[in-house]
């Protein structure tokens, strides 16, 4: 590891540009942790970028396939890695080797405002691992942490085979967006202070046959029918204990906690979920960070970092970036558009109710109330939305026309693909939906205990759009796997209540009356 870090570290004229940036970035406002720069080659960044960005990972067959995908994209020119970055403290970023001096330059300026973005943003709070008591600055070692995951995998697979532990993790991983984005920002429940008893409640008595007078009280209800009443009723509350007390969404904790694992299954199954939930906040907020960065690094390059001779080189790599195609959304593009326009309307007073209420097109047209908010109001909006409030409050009508944005669609009648309204309220909410939840599904646990035989029941949140019924039977397949007990789902297909189930052995699907 020592030979890999000298290998890669920056050049002497790269530090010096990193440290030129880091002021002039600074300048600006903003806050980034501590960043450290590696250089890597086509083969690095490819094997690194196929684990996700670390530098190592748990042992599974599918980081050799994506490495493979991605080495043979950039071999014919259908893609290329410029760099990546870390959420970690610090931060780790790299740069691949062979790029131009504006290429590095773009990239570092990209970079810090994606860390800065990583720092300050709400949803990257869940990634934190305490705070450092001398400085107060959030503690984030991903990179242990993955490595420590990676540690955990091959120790089970030198003690229980390699064979076992791959189809495990190919099980867990098909479950690996079953978790409750909402959990880590619930408040930890309070354990009674030492000292403190907790007030137990008053136990419930059984039900005892009437005596009128005391001293039958031994032959009416024996001690033998109270104690045979006493169990019954705690049978039948048993029964009515549900678990979970009410639907939870976080699937992969209820299975980590609840289901038959043994030691290694359990392990693996917790450090699955644990790497699912810090990658999640860059799926919550892929058009904001990308939107962000790609602000930053336009305003540092053209008002600070290049001098006049790399501005045309510059124009052409970011256009690149910014460059769009039909029937595909760039995030890029949107999102450095959408906090331009942002600015520009903060700039110039153009919100609130005077600004709400304001029919005339003219008058909103050249209204200018020269607040000068906008730099305060997008660096407000980048620690407190996501891409969902983000884009439900700040995109307008007006943004959508200068746009050019519409929704389109399937046309089976004509087997191609059209453009089906470029009305604002329908291309809203087509985005919003893309975007709720990553556009996956809701799934909640709904019984562990279900029909009284053990089997588990998940309940599907149908929100318009049926599941896909080969996904999900593979799905309830990895579930059953898990839970060793027959799995079924309640949904919906055409409208209609439905089921599916697996019983380990054949599925089924029927509607439910």
């Amino acid at each position: 590891m020592t030979q890999f870090a000298l290998r890669t570290a920056l050049p002497s004229y790269l530090r010096d540009e990193a440290q030129r940036i880091d002021l002039v970035a600074r300048g600006y406002g903003l806050d980034f942790f501590p960043t450290v720069f590696e250089v890597l080659t086509y083969e690095q960044m490819n094997e690194i970028a196929s684990f996700g960005g670390f530098p190592t990972r748990y042992p599974h067959w599918r980081f050799g396939m994506e490495y493979e995908r991605m080495s043979k994209s950039a071999e014919y020119g259908l893609s290329r890695i410029y760099e990546m970055v870390i959420n970690n403290n610090p931060s780790i970023a790299y740069l691949l080797e062979g790029n131009s001096l504006v290429d590095q330059k773009l990239v570092m300026c990209h970079v810090y405002a994606h860390v800065d973005f990583f720092k300050n943003n709400f949803t990257f709070r869940t990634t934190d691992q305490g705070s450092d008591r001398r400085t107060g600055e959030p503690v984030r070692k991903w990179i242990d942490t993955m490595a420590n995951h990676g540690a955990i995998v091959r120790r089970w697979a030198n003690r229980v085979g390699i064979d076992k532990v791959e189809e495990f993790i190919d099980c867990a991983l098909s479950l690996e967006n079953l978790i409750d984005p909402n959990k880590p920002f619930e408040p930890i429940k309070q354990t009674p202070r030492r000292g403190e008893e907790e007030v137990e409640p008053k136990p419930e008595e059984p039900s005892l046959l009437r005596v009128d007078q005391e001293y039958m009280e031994s032959f009416i209800n024996p001690e033998e029918f109270v104690e045979a009443q006493r169990q019954k009723l705690a049978r039948e509350k048993d029964q009515a204990k549900k678990t979970p007390a009410k639907p939870h969404r976080d699937v992969l904790g209820f299975l980590a906690d609840h289901a038959p694992l043994e030691r290694w299954e359990r392990d693996i199954l917790t450090a699955i979920r644990r790497e699912a939930y810090y990658f999640y906040p860059q799926m919550q907020t892929k058009i904001m960070n990308e939107g962000w960065a790609t602000y930053w690094h336009s305003r540092l390059m053209t008002e600070g970092v290049c001098d006049g001779s790399e501005i045309i080189e510059y124009a052409d790599r970011c256009a690149g970036v910014l460059s769009t195609s039909g029937g595909q959304l760039n995030p890029y593009k949107l999102g450095v558009e959408l906090f331009r326009h942002i600015e520009d309307r903060w700039n110039r007073g153009q919100f609130g109710k005077e600004w709400d209420d304001c029919n005339d097109l003219e008058a909103r047209r050249s209204w200018d109330r020269r607040t000068a908010l906008g730099r305060k109001k997008i660096f407000e909006v980048r620690a407190l939305y996501s891409d969902v409030t983000f884009i439900d409050e700040f995109l307008t009508q007006d943004f959508v026309a200068e746009q050019k944005l519409y929704a389109f669609g399937f046309n089976a009648r004509n087997d191609r693909w059209e453009i089906e309204t470029r009305k604002f309220e329908a291309v809203k909410e087509r985005l919003l939906f893309s975007l709720t939840n990553a556009g996956q599904p809701f799934i909640y646990v709904e019984d562990s205990n279900h029909a009284n035989r053990g089997e588990l029941l998940l309940q599907h949140d149908h929100q318009g759009i049926d599941l896909r019924l080969d996904w999900a039977k593979d799905v309830l397949r990895s579930l059953v796997r898990v839970w060793r007990r027959p799995v079924e789902i309640h949904t919906a297909f055409e409208g209609k209540p439905s089921l599916i189930r697996f019983d380990g052995k054949d599925h089924a699907q029927r509607a439910i009356k």
